[in-house]
């Protein structure tokens, strides 16, 4: 489930524009505390019980908006809980509806083995204090009453990172949690929320740093057909960036590389995945340690158009901006040197922007650093077609089998598979997010909507090949290796 709840999505852009606007002014120290009182004046309450709670929940999102935790604990992870916008989810995860005849047979009683089943005046009860939510009762009812309500931020987790505290609240596990962000769009009341790091990106602008924007391939049509590579250039240059590179670029990078660790791979039998997918990366390190042998040692894309820009200059500060959330935990990962400093979603620059009065504009689609096979890197089985384009290239024969996975569930299906030496296929394209980069927590729109942009933009694209176009870069003057 993914809300496109207006009320919300207004609320949190509202809250980075305003942020933003006061960074860009340097006044955020000073006017911090006033925004909630701005954005809420009251007396009414618009959408909450009250003004109070509306404004703590505005506080705890300017907090987030800086690259802070809500409530202030220290906590590294990059997704976090708006506590004060966690409400009205049931607690128990099983309920009797209205439906129930409290039949003679007590069908769900009977079946209950930890007693959380008693029998009210006029139907069945569960206490959710007992209840172990084994969902017995729930398969032994006749009359299908009791309902399975399982809260939407669990449901969208594809590790089971969420549980909730003895107040309902929503907790995440950080040892669990693969920072993918697929929670933050499915609660209803927007209580699940990114750091960012707008405010870090201001200051250094206005400091006169050379700071480098990197744009995502998916960003190709998430903004109709008029919106270009070339517009997005120009827009950020007006925001203050020195320059702009495509990560297309960073595709024919990653797969011209990956290609040759899967050759060498398949010569010695052995199996292994992608490693351009942050939140598959998070999974197998979390999840599957002992697979981070079989994981890819390329580095992403957005790493490897950050290595080459640091290369040309070392005083160079790189900007990731995409609809990836997991991105944020790829660039504040120590071990990987010379990665993007920040990594930034399109809502987030996009609030950058219009604090600065810029927006982005129509313009000749004639700025172009990858090939086709890089700009469909961020499409689901766009890592494996880019990589099987460079082995044609080469004129290597490879017959080996790729698994395309598409989301969390099929990644993890796959990763239980290859664990027990029971994966049929030989190699692994990991995505976490449905569809892949273009399905981001973070798009501006859905898949199906951009693809006809995208599909347009990308095709008035040149048919330069990917180790063609390789020649033209520096890529013996930097390393590809994750390590």
């Amino acid at each position: 489930m993914v809300t496109n709840d207006a009320t919300i999505l207004r609320l949190k852009h509202d809250v980075l524009y305003e942020v933003a606007k006061a960074a860009w002014e340097d006044t955020l120290k000073e006017h911090r505390e006033q925004i909630p009182y701005d954005m809420i004046p009251g007396p009414q309450a618009s959408y909450r019980c009250c003004i109070y709670k509306e404004r703590e929940i505005i506080k705890q999102r300017v907090r987030l908006a800086e690259g802070k935790c809500p409530v202030g604990k220290e906590s590294a992870n990059v997704v976090q809980v708006i506590n004060a916008a966690c409400e009205e989810c049931p607690i128990a995860s099983y309920i009797v509806t209205d439906n129930c005849r409290k039949c003679m047979g007590k069908a769900c009683q009977n079946s209950c083995n930890f007693g959380a089943i008693s029998m009210g005046r006029d139907h069945a009860y569960i206490d959710p204090g007992k209840c172990k939510e084994c969902g017995k009762c729930a398969q032994a009812c006749p009359y299908n009453a009791i309902a399975h309500l399982e809260r939407p931020c669990k449901k969208a987790c594809p590790v089971d990172a969420i549980t909730y505290d003895e107040y309902g609240i929503c907790v995440i596990d950080e040892k669990k949690c693969i920072q993918c962000g697929a929670c933050i769009h499915s609660c209803p009341f927007g209580a699940i929320g990114s750091k960012t790091f707008m405010v870090d990106v201001i200051r250094l602008i206005r400091a006169g740093k050379k700071v480098v924007a990197m744009v995502a391939p998916a960003a190709e049509g998430q903004f109709g057909p008029d919106i270009t590579m070339e517009s997005w250039r120009i827009a950020l240059k007006q925001t203050g960036f020195a320059d702009m590179v495509e990560v297309a670029l960073g595709g024919d990078m990653t797969a011209a590389y990956e290609a040759e660790e899967w050759a060498e791979a398949y010569k010695e039998g052995k199996k292994m995945t992608t490693s351009c997918c942050p939140a598959f990366v998070n999974m197998i390190k979390q999840h599957f340690p002992t697979l981070l042998e079989h994981m890819s040692t390329t580095v992403s894309p957005m790493c490897a158009v950050s290595r080459m820009l640091k290369n040309q200059d070392p005083e160079t500060v790189t900007v990731f901006i995409g609809p990836c959330i997991a991105k944020k935990s790829e660039s504040l990962d120590l071990n990987i040197e010379g990665n993007a400093d920040y990594a930034m979603t399109f809502g987030e620059i996009r609030a950058m922007m219009r604090a600065r009065g810029v927006e982005l504009q129509p313009a000749v689609n004639d700025y172009q650093e990858g090939s086709i096979f890089g700009k469909r890197f961020g499409n689901g089985g766009g890592v494996a077609a880019a990589v099987l384009e460079c082995m044609k290239e080469r004129d290597e024969k490879f017959d080996a089998r790729v698994l395309r996975c598409n989301g969390g569930d099929e990644c993890r299906k796959a990763l239980l598979l290859m664990k027990a030496g029971r994966l049929p296929e030989d190699f692994v394209e990991g995505m976490v997010c449905i569809g892949g980069c273009v399905g981001g927590p973070s798009k501006h729109k859905a898949e199906n909507e951009a693809k006809k942009a995208r599909d347009q933009l990308i095709g008035e694209a040149d048919d330069r090949k990917i180790l063609e176009n390789l020649q033209k870069y520096p890529m013996d003057q930097f390393s590809m290796h994750r390590h």
